[in-house]
């Protein structure tokens, strides 16, 4: 289901073991260590290890914790990423975020403030101040 590839029972690495579908809304807590997407509308609480892929329709709100982020939707609220946020076009990331690597593609907007952090540590080292790149 859903391309899944699985050896002894297990998902490899970076394979997406979960996905929220257009139409579909969740409220409520959402952990995991791989790949989950959401195309339709997830509001509550996110503690991950793994990647989250908003898709272009998709709608996070509320506390984001992952390792990284790959938005093409929008996410209203705060996004923590220990490793990288990517905002591609049409993607809308509207609240607070903390990473040490930010890409925003051309078409995308973050409306918002930015900690970048030093890779590997919480410490802020820099606060920028974006409205509608």
């Amino acid at each position: 289901m859903f391309g899944i590839k699985e050896k002894n029972g297990k998902p490899d690495p970076g394979d997406l073991i979960g996905f929220i579908g257009k139409g579909m809304l969740i409220e409520g807590k959402l952990t995991f260590a791989d790949t989950v997407r959401i195309d339709g509308n997830f509001k509550g609480e996110i503690n991950a290890t793994g990647t989250l892929v908003v898709g272009e329709g998709g709608v996070v709100e509320g506390q984001i914790r992952v390792g990284s982020a790959v938005i093409t939707g929008e996410i209203k609220g705060t996004l923590d990423a220990s490793a990288r946020v990517e905002i591609k076009s049409p993607g809308r990331v509207l609240g607070e975020m903390h990473t040490p690597n930010l890409i925003i593609g051309d078409g995308a907007v973050f409306e918002g403030t930015c900690h970048m952090l030093q890779r590997g540590t919480a410490n802020v080292t820099e606060s920028v101040n974006y409205g509608g790149v």
